[in-house]
């Protein structure tokens, strides 16, 4: 029985592929920190994602009033074929004001191609949860801690009672919340602003 070669044609055009991949994302996302944001312009973006947030989930802003921080991170670009990578920038608010910056980076493989962008809220329940965030050097979801998803069930509205865990998430983008959604392996790092 033969053994398959990457050296033949079918195995350069898979090493090929790979290869176009990992430099379209490297280069998406290396422009993407070269011109990394301001504090300013972040805290814009960030008013303009809670907007949407609280205009598109109905109970978002009483939600908002229990949570102990939430780390709002705007327009997060995911770009893939075949090896994706996801980034964006944001901030962590705590009382309605931004306590520090932060990145998301998430990388990803397998049979994905194309571009989108998503805003993401993470709700920190807990004094608990808010401070051991802020304290990681690096917050890498599934490692540090796990954040659970958020979806809204057929009432389309936010039950504020139900929700147990320490760290939550809502993921949407232009059509509203996204199902389907996993951070695990996510890295959120804070930025010197």
């Amino acid at each position: 029985m033969k053994g398959k070669s990457w050296t033949g044609r079918k195995g350069w055009i898979v090493v090929s592929a790979v290869v176009m991949a990992v430099a379209l994302a490297g280069g998406i996302f290396a422009v993407e920190r070269a011109y990394a944001k301001t504090a300013k312009e972040i805290d814009a973006s960030v008013d303009v994602a809670l907007d949407r947030f609280y205009s598109d989930v109905k109970g978002a802003k009483e939600f908002a009033n229990i949570a102990k921080g939430m780390l709002v991170m705007p327009a997060i670009k995911k770009a893939a074929y075949g090896v994706g990578g996801e980034y964006g920038e944001g901030a962590l608010r705590v009382k309605g004001q931004s306590v520090a910056y932060y990145n998301f980076f998430a990388a990803s493989y397998g049979l994905q191609i194309g571009a989108q962008a998503k805003d993401m809220v993470v709700a920190f329940m807990t004094d608990e949860a808010l401070k051991k965030f802020q304290e990681a050097k690096g917050f890498e979801v599934g490692v540090d801690g796990n954040i659970a998803i958020i979806t809204i069930g057929a009432g389309g509205v936010l039950d504020t009672k139900s929700i147990k865990d320490p760290i939550v998430a809502f993921v949407f983008d232009v059509k509203g919340l996204m199902a389907d959604i996993s951070l695990k392996g996510g890295k959120f790092t804070k930025l010197d602003k």
